[in-house]
């Protein structure tokens, strides 16, 4: 069994990593509005928009604005998420990245306090969405509240994981915004975040089922609107599968990454 000071030194060295990333958030508050602003837009305008000339067939009586929420919180967690790893590269300029990696950290360490700072920043935005929804006439309970902050957070682990991992292979800003655009975009309208993926050609059907990001909205959508001829058990076993194989996959590229 672990020593239990040694335990102690670990999670003092994960939670002064994971400060400083969250120190980081709180001091670029514009940051914060403008990526709650552009879901919020989404919300309302394309939520009202479309939703005065179409309806959900699989739920004739639920409003499209409504069915859409869902929806609109994994795109704020995917897009706050995948470019969390932008962070690598600045602190790769400023020389941050060097000094950390030469600490008596493991990287492993050092990749899960920052995958758990982008989790935080992840969850905030979600909840000030998760408020504006009761504006809308989205009603909550304190178990539904419950199962959509775990959805939320397993789905902002993997993508926040993807991101680092993606940075941490990247030496350009530039580069990894052009880079990270094929991913965010693909990642949230395969996801059925804004229709339902009932009847879709079988190309479509391939391509919605390979996307974590689906099982993040189905997941959202059960537990937020209630709908129980979706399954939540399963939908929660694959997008733990899928969290727990892109957190490897950024345990992996964080020990081949170079500091410099």
């Amino acid at each position: 069994m672990p020593n239990t000071t040694d335990l102690q030194v670990h999670l003092a060295k994960l939670y002064a990593i994971w400060l400083r990333e969250f120190k980081v958030f709180l001091r670029e508050k514009s940051r914060l509005v403008a990526s709650t602003f552009t879901p919020i837009l989404w919300l309302f305008v394309i939520g009202s928009g479309i939703g005065s000339t179409v309806s959900v067939p699989s739920a004739p009586d639920l409003d499209y604005q409504k069915f859409i929420f869902p929806g609109i919180i994994s795109m704020s967690i995917i897009f706050t998420s995948v470019f969390y790893g932008s962070y690598i590269i600045w602190d790769r300029k400023f020389d941050f990245l060097k000094s950390v990696m030469v600490a008596p950290v493991s990287r492993g360490t050092v990749f899960v306090g920052k995958t758990l700072g982008g989790m935080t920043n992840s969850l905030i935005q979600a909840s000030i969405l998760l408020v504006i929804g009761a504006s809308i006439g989205i009603s909550f309970n304190p178990v539904f509240i419950l199962q959509a902050v775990a959805v939320i957070l397993l789905l902002s682990f993997g993508l926040t994981s993807l991101g680092l991992a993606l940075g941490s292979y990247m030496y350009s800003l530039e580069g990894f915004q052009m880079i990270v655009s094929f991913v965010v975009f693909p990642l949230f309208f395969l996801s059925g975040a804004l229709f339902p993926l009932d009847n879709l050609p079988a190309w479509l059907s391939v391509l919605t089922a390979i996307d974590p990001a689906t099982y993040g909205v189905n997941a959202l959508r059960t537990t937020i609107l209630d709908i129980e001829s979706n399954n939540l058990a399963a939908d929660l076993a694959i997008l733990t599968a899928y969290t727990a194989a892109l957190g490897i996959f950024g345990v992996y590229s964080f020990r081949r990454m170079k500091a410099v």
